[in-house]
């Protein structure tokens, strides 16, 4: 075995300032936004766990340096990041969290928690003051949530007479630094109206679009660094070589000149934001389900499929594409072809059953939202509609031979229930998911219809030949 990272560099990780605190500290932000703030230089990063110490234990004996490996197919491209000063785990000691938040230095607190972190309904996009972390959130002054850190630690700043920081979230939300900020007032306001007041007059929520495919370590993997650079790296993460970043301007604070390493800082994000998620995101989450459901273990893999090739494209120019107002310069085709060749990487290993997790919370934005929109303009959507249908197979449990799914997701075990032998009874219990489907599509007899046809063509014919049938109709 090499010697380990931190005997390779020899030198401390960073002695930049910590500017930054970023919840969530998973591969994403670690292979994006901890690149962006490497390459824009000045700035340090502590992250926070907010679950478990894995990530902090995995780090802290290579002095929080870590790996990002470019995966192209002429061979892996490694870099040593060494921007990370600290790690802190929350559910140790909540208060060291806070008091990082708080403290003068910080002035940007950024979030890669995944859609369900936000203790928000994802089809309203309101506070979801049921949610357990919420309801505990409410009751104690050490919290549990994203928002219940944000909002406590911003009470901090303000008794402490300090400017708020800037909350930078980078997840896959819709408009996500303002659902986002009105996450936040509302759980503010419950606790205390004028802290509510402050952060509204005050705060600043810039929305974001984040981009880059980001594949899931595995033993094989860490084993492959080692023989490849001579070292061994615990913690490392895996990327595409594409990226992207767009900004709102809007900071309440100092920041990184993220524009000098690549970043877009533009004065409205929504354009590139529903282009990213609904033709990147939403189609890597119909080719998860259907794929995973046909036998395929990655998007490379299902991409290697004709049938899926076929599929997605019509997908991308018949469906999605009609929705969108493409962003300045930006052509759409194009876009699509690039995102083709991104998913037919075979150097990244992005499994279907990694994206299809927590389907219940990506789905709203990622696909129903553009079924939405399309049936409101009197266009049908049937592939679409078909990876809805594959979802609610996927969710049921039991693949195509009767094999049992690793299903994660935070309703898991309520849509199992809802599963039946009868497609039109299924779809009847789902669209009864007041949380996930807009009420548009739960009052649509003529949606209902098509995904109570989706799903059986899934159930008689399997995915392969339902995509099939749907590719080109």
């Amino acid at each position: 075995m090499g010697a380990g990272l931190q005997d390779r560099l020899c030198r401390p990780p960073t002695t930049a300032p910590a500017g930054i605190v970023h919840l969530g500290l998973g591969a994403f932000f670690r292979a994006h936004g901890a690149v962006y703030v490497a390459e824009a230089g000045g700035w340090g990063i502590i992250g926070v766990s907010l679950q478990s110490p894995d990530t902090r234990d995995r780090l802290r004996p290579q002095g929080w340096a870590y790996t990002a490996l470019e995966l192209v197919p002429e061979g892996d491209r490694p870099r040593v990041m060494t921007v990370l000063c600290d790690v802190l785990v929350a559910p140790e000691n909540p208060q060291a969290v806070l008091d990082a938040m708080a403290a003068p230095d910080t002035h940007i607190v950024s979030l890669t928690v995944t859609e369900k972190g936000y203790c928000h309904e994802p089809a309203t996009g309101r506070l979801n003051r049921d949610h357990p972390r919420i309801v505990h959130d409410l009751a104690h002054p050490l919290p549990q949530s994203a928002p219940g850190f944000l909002v406590r630690a911003l009470a901090m700043r303000r008794a402490a007479g300090r400017p708020p920081f800037t909350v930078l979230c980078c997840d896959n939300l819709p408009e996500n630094g303002r659902v986002l900020r009105g996450v936040v007032l509302e759980l503010a306001g419950l606790i205390d109206p004028a802290l509510a007041d402050w952060i509204a007059a005050e705060g600043a929520f810039p929305s974001t679009m984040v981009d880059r495919i980001v594949p899931a370590i595995t033993p094989a993997d860490l084993d492959r660094l080692e023989a490849t650079c001579g070292y061994r790296d615990e913690a490392p993460v895996l990327h595409e070589p594409f990226r992207q970043w767009v900004i709102e301007d809007r900071f309440c604070g100092p920041r990184p000149a993220f524009e000098a390493a690549g970043a877009q800082l533009v004065a409205d994000v929504t354009p590139y934001e529903h282009m990213k998620l609904r033709m990147l995101n939403g189609a890597h989450s119909s080719l998860a389900y259907l794929g995973y459901l046909a036998g395929h273990q990655t998007i490379a893999d299902t991409m290697a499929d004709p049938v899926f090739t076929g599929f997605v494209r019509s997908l991308w120019h018949d469906e999605i594409i009609p929705t969108l107002t493409p962003p300045a310069g930006q052509d759409l085709g194009d876009y699509a072809k690039a995102l083709a060749l991104r998913f037919a990487n075979p150097a990244i290993r992005h499994r279907t059953w990694q994206i299809a997790m927590d389907g219940s919370q990506k789905l709203p934005q990622r696909v129903l939202a553009t079924i939405a929109e399309a049936r409101a303009a009197g266009r049908r959507v049937p592939r679409l509609t078909l990876a809805v249908a594959a979802w609610m197979r996927y969710v049921s449990g039991r693949d195509e031979r009767g094999a049992e799914i690793d299903v994660r997701d935070p309703l898991a075990a309520r849509l199992a229930a809802m599963w039946s032998d009868d497609p039109a009874c299924t779809v009847r219990e789902f669209l009864s998911l007041t949380e996930l489907f807009p009420s548009a599509l739960r009052k649509d007899a003529g949606f209902a219809a098509d995904l109570t046809g989706a799903l059986r063509a899934l159930i008689q014919q399997g995915a392969r030949a339902a995509a099939a049938g749907y590719a080109h109709g």
